[in-house]
């Protein structure tokens, strides 16, 4: 009964947007400026619609309500009852993004929130000297902080570091960080959309008026003891195929896998999986199904999927709950 399902992009308008990931993934795109494409959501300002076979049509919502674990897994569902825990987009940050940061579950559950927002970026493509500001400079107390907000010199006590095509980071709810431009990036994040703003270059929104800041609930949560050096995995091999750990965290776990000819897994029934393919083309089969995959499509294998395998040339990131 389950398959492969693939799901239409909700893409939203924002400021910083702009028209890559119609260039990178040769989509067809709404006018504007488009800052996001939301992949795979269940959340009610973005919900994921289905887009192929017999569950055409349906909110991902309505399937998770109504097949429940046979969807989300035994596992998500003790953790986070019948409530689909990602939010996973593709991100076009052709100008600059704000400074910001998210809140941690106990933060946000005292704010009405469901949970808060830890995420991970995969950097798809950059331009050349491309930068991120990922936490704060070393010896950045929270008194310095507030001293650099008052006197206006907040860019002196962000830590910029260097990407390219193929990096990672995590970034735990708390952690200071902003996308700066020319980069296309893939993110996985818990499912919230809680932001607090700290600086975003005096840029107004369309109405004209400056855009909101959030001083006082960011110095609530930023953790100012973050490390934020960059982390690095090693691929391991499995045949012709190799497998990067680039993230495992309490809240999901996303690998980076390259495809040659062909890979083979199952869901276990205690997890659903979902797949993003960053480059090449080929297929997702199961018993019963297969679908054809290019560049930027996201699916999710339902937990009671089963056996399913993955051919051709491809590379992909995976995400899971443990």
């Amino acid at each position: 009964m389950f398959y492969p399902l693939k799901f239409n992009p909700v893409y939203k308008k924002v400021i910083w947007g702009g028209r890559n990931i119609e260039k990178h993934f040769k989509r067809n795109l709404p006018e504007g400026k488009i800052g996001e494409s939301w992949e795979l959501s269940c959340r009610k300002e973005g919900m994921s619609i289905v887009k192929n076979g017999i569950f055409k049509g349906r909110y991902l919502y309505d399937l998770v309500s109504e097949y429940k674990e046979k969807i989300l897994g035994d596992n998500v569902c003790q953790k986070y009852g019948f409530n689909f825990p990602l939010l996973i987009k593709i991100i076009d940050a052709n100008d600059k993004l704000s400074v910001q940061v998210h809140p941690d579950d106990k933060y946000a559950k005292a704010m009405g929130e469901k949970n808060g927002k830890s995420e991970m970026w995969y950097i798809i493509d950059a331009k050349k000297d491309a930068k991120l500001i990922y936490g704060l400079k070393k010896g950045i107390t929270k008194e310095k902080f507030i001293d650099a907000i008052k006197n206006k010199k907040v860019g002196d006590t962000l830590n910029q570091v260097s990407v390219k095509p193929g990096d990672f980071l995590y970034i735990p709810a708390g952690t200071v960080h902003a996308i700066l431009e020319g980069i296309l990036i893939a993110e996985i994040q818990q499912s919230s959309n809680t932001t607090f703003r700290i600086y975003d270059y005096d840029r107004r929104d369309i109405n004209g008026n400056m855009r909101e800041l959030h001083i006082d609930k960011a110095l609530d949560v930023i953790n100012f003891n973050f490390n934020n050096e960059l982390i690095s995995s090693e691929a391991k091999y499995e045949g012709k195929n190799s497998i990067k750990k680039l993230v495992k965290s309490q809240y999901f776990c996303t690998d980076e896998i390259k495809i040659q000819d062909q890979y083979k897994s199952s869901t276990n029934g205690s997890t659903f999986i979902s797949v993003m393919v960053i480059e090449g083309c080929g297929k997702i089969a199961c018993e019963g199904a297969s679908e054809d995959v290019v560049p930027g499509d996201t699916l999710l294998l339902p937990a009671s999927l089963g056996d399913y395998s993955i051919e051709g040339n491809l590379k992909i990131l995976t995400s899971y709950i443990l």
